[in-house]
């Protein structure tokens, strides 16, 4: 990251000798002055995508009308590639982006002097089991929490990560491996949301047990530990796997809500500490990627660019009664504007009006009282980032290089500037998908090309935290308890180990009533293997005990997987906490007792008899994707090998693939290719290793998978040889990877345009 031009410093006059005592006054003025008004003026920090307000506006003053690339109000500028929204926190500049070519490609997280642009620190991550290129890398915006200092990121491959100021690991989780977290093609990827100690986060998944169908579901974690607080599943089928609205948070009637689009076509809004559903909307018939704005009113106002769900036309903007609850699709809505495909960019909201811009580059002026249009401008040709109010002025970029400074009027708008940024090339434009951060008097942002801080040059520059807007009153808690939470909600295990779990009640408006007395009891909890198949509740946590607000379980010992729930009830209401537990290396599977219910698929795995023995197949799936992974432990294994008998078919002239994991690593036997390959990270084949094999179709095989890896690289090992034939001395195909992925799941990985088969799957420690 290099410094491409200069910033910050502001230098003064030669100073006169008879003139000291003068300017140390009128230099002590200044100072007071400045700090009077540094609090008002630049105080306010830029810690979420849609800003300190979450309606795409800022407080600030004195920004600048004007600007070009060249050096006019361009205060700093540093290489960077990104496509998201910067955060601006604590005097630093926080950016999610990538970088590398080849074998070095990653994702980047970085932090730069908001000042002066120096590079303070950047992480790099690699990226494994997705089909996300690299070109779509970064897509989330980060999340800032002022109160802990942390920065919240997550990577399009599902790795979710909680940093502190100075880029160091607090927790992480892989939605992935942990959840079954699905990612489309397309890299869209929602941001996270704070909410006092949770960090609500939503994604579509297909986990394990009852939460195995695919939804788009909504995570709280622990902002502090990264523990589950609460899953909430509020809606159906989903339309598309390939969304990224980013909810907000408002206090509506009382109530703390939580409010965002969702894969099938709805608006939902959740109790933003319990996931409870209050209410629903039935917008679009595809998934949802806009972020809706909230007024003061309770009005929810949100757009999108599909087909409506009552009539053939595609794309509205609504003005949603948030005040409702229940179904409110056909009673909610007060006004629409019909055809306006805003589908990616969202609304910024400023005393009473809306500024939309639509998927062609017009950017629009509408009345949020009645939906009237006051005027519409054109600033480019696509829309995709959202604009930001500030200072009278409109900051609005367009994907294809462009950003613009727009003065809206009553009933018509100026563009003050516009310039196209190329990349260095001068070839073509750099993409512009992120929006601007306004903050300390300047303004940010992340393109294709660099990351920018633009401002006026002569203004002071003060970093001053400010505390954030009030989300409203709810009112004191009250009456008796509507709903529960057992914390932590979901746990991973291993034999014999005790877990604690507290409960939490909360009323009717979703408002903390504190702990409370409980009866404990254990839900379909089951055990795969071993002989202890005991489930203990320990101390006073029995299912006749009403007495007692926490509990502990003690997991089977010995080898042994299991599943199951502890509940939590008062009366009629009741709260469960999941678990999955797994024993030490190895294991060993022959399906003869099914599928196992703790095993994480994005796809359709079945178990069937075949001349007397089970054996696990992928069948050709109806819909949706045919390529898909079954994952069969937790991500925390390391340095260990799987093997595993496969068996491919053909239909027609289609031949289907079967390949394992280990890692983020997959060992592929390809039916087409003929061919037998090493890879990571499938869009990009950032590592990639293959040796020609042929392979019959209906004929098994056994293949094995070993990773070694060390402070240094990874050492990937692969081969495969006719079943019930010797092992060969050699391996099959190898690779080594400087960048090593130390941990994660063990899979298998089927490509089903005909049947794959899989049985004796074996996975022990190097």
């Amino acid at each position: 990251m290099n410094n491409a031009c200069g910033g910050g410093a502001h230098p003064s006059g030669p100073e006169q000798p008879g003139n000291r005592t003068m300017i140390r006054r009128q230099t002590a003025a200044l100072a007071l002055l400045a700090a009077l008004t540094v609090g008002s003026v630049y105080a306010e920090e830029w810690t979420s995508w849609r800003g300190p307000h979450q309606n795409g506006t800022s407080s600030q003053t004195g920004l600048i009308d004007t600007w070009n690339p060249e050096g006019e109000n361009l205060i700093w500028r540093r290489d960077f590639i990104g496509r998201s929204t910067p955060v601006v926190m604590g005097g630093r500049v926080f950016v999610n982006g990538r970088d590398g070519s080849g074998v070095d490609q990653q994702a980047v997280i970085a932090a730069f002097d908001a000042g002066t642009g120096v590079p303070v620190w950047e992480r790099r991550y690699n990226l494994y089991l997705t089909t996300v290129p690299m070109n779509r890398v970064g897509w989330a915006s980060l999340t800032g929490d002022p109160e802990t200092g942390y920065i919240y990121a997550q990577l399009v491959s599902g790795f979710f990560l909680c940093l502190d100021r100075d880029g160091n690991t607090v927790w992480s989780r892989s939605l992935k491996e942990e959840h079954g977290r699905f990612e489309g093609y397309g890299g869209r990827t929602a941001s996270a949301v704070i909410h006092e100690d949770l960090v609500i986060l939503n994604m579509i998944n297909g986990s394990w047990g009852n939460q195995g169908a695919p939804r788009h579901r909504y995570y709280a974690f622990d902002k502090r530990s990264g523990a589950v607080r609460w899953m909430s599943t509020p809606g159906g089928t989903v339309y598309d796997r390939n969304t990224q609205s980013v909810p907000v948070l408002a206090t509506i009637d009382g109530q703390r809500l939580v409010i965002g689009g969702n894969a099938d076509g709805h608006i939902y809004a959740l109790q933003a500490r319990t996931g409870r559903k209050v209410w629903e909307f039935e917008l679009s018939k595809r998934g949802i990627n806009v972020s809706p704005v909230v007024d003061d009113a309770g009005r929810v106002f949100v757009s999108h660019s599909e087909e409506n769900v009552d009539e053939a036309t595609l794309g509205r903007v609504v003005a949603i009664d948030g005040t409702a609850s229940g179904d409110i699709t056909a009673t909610g809505e007060l006004w629409r504007w019909n055809r306006n495909k805003a589908g990616f960019p969202s609304p910024a909201l400023h005393e009473g009006r809306l500024y939309i811009v639509s998927n062609q580059g017009n950017l629009a002026a509408v009345d949020a009282a009645t939906g009237d249009v006051h005027w519409e401008l054109s600033i480019g040709t696509v829309g995709k980032a959202s604009p930001v109010w500030a200072d009278g002025k409109l900051f609005a970029p367009e994907t294809n290089g462009h950003f613009a400074i727009v003065r809206p009027g009553d009933d018509s708008a100026e563009i003050l500037a516009r310039h196209e940024l190329k990349m260095p090339d001068g070839r073509r434009y750099a993409e512009f998908y992120g929006s601007p951060a306004v903050a300390y008097g300047r303004i940010y942002f992340t393109t294709e090309e660099g990351l920018y801080c633009l401002g006026d040059k002569d203004a002071p520059f003060e970093v001053a935290s400010s505390d954030p807007p009030s989300l409203g009153d709810e009112g004191s808690a009250e009456g008796q308890p509507a709903s529960l939470l057992v914390n932590p909600a979901e746990v991973t295990a291993g034999p014999g180990e005790t877990h604690d779990f507290e409960v939490e009640a909360f009323d009717a408006s979703g408002r903390s009533l504190g702990p409370v007395r409980v009866t404990w009891s254990l839900r379909d909890s089951h055990a795969y293997g071993g002989t202890d198949r005991t489930f203990r509740l320990s101390g006073d946590a029995r299912a006749e005990d009403d007495n007692v607000r926490d509990a502990s379980v003690t997991f089977p010992d010995g080898p042994v997987f299991a599943t199951g729930a502890l509940v939590a009830r008062v009366g009629d209401i009741e709260a469960e906490a999941r678990f999955r537990v797994f024993p030490p290396l190895p294991w060993s599977e022959d399906f003869s007792g099914g599928k196992r219910g703790l095993w994480i698929g994005g796809g359709r795995y079945d178990v069937t008899e075949e001349n007397g023995d089970s054996i696990l197949i992928k069948p050709v799936a109806e819909r949706g994707l045919l390529r898909s992974p079954l994952l069969l432990g937790p991500p925390s294994l390391g340095d260990y090998t799987i093997q595993a008998d496969v068996r491919l078919s053909q239909k027609g002239r289609r031949k289907s693939d079967a390949g394992m994991i280990n890692s983020g690593y997959i060992l592929d036997l390809l039916g087409i290719h003929q061919r037998l390959q090493i890879r990571s990270w499938s869009a990009q084949l950032r590592v990639e290793s293959a040796a020609d094999f042929e392979v019959e179709m209906d004929q098994w095989y056994t293949m094995k998978l070993q990773v070694e890896s060390d402070d240094d690289e990874a050492r990937i090992r692969g081969k495969v040889w006719a079943r019930g034939a010797d092992e060969p001395a050699d391996w099959t195909v190898t690779a080594v990877d400087p960048h090593p992925i130390r941990n994660g799941s063990p899979g298998l990985l089927g490509y089903s345009p005909s049947v794959v088969s899989y049985d004796n799957v074996l996975i022990t420690p190097n």
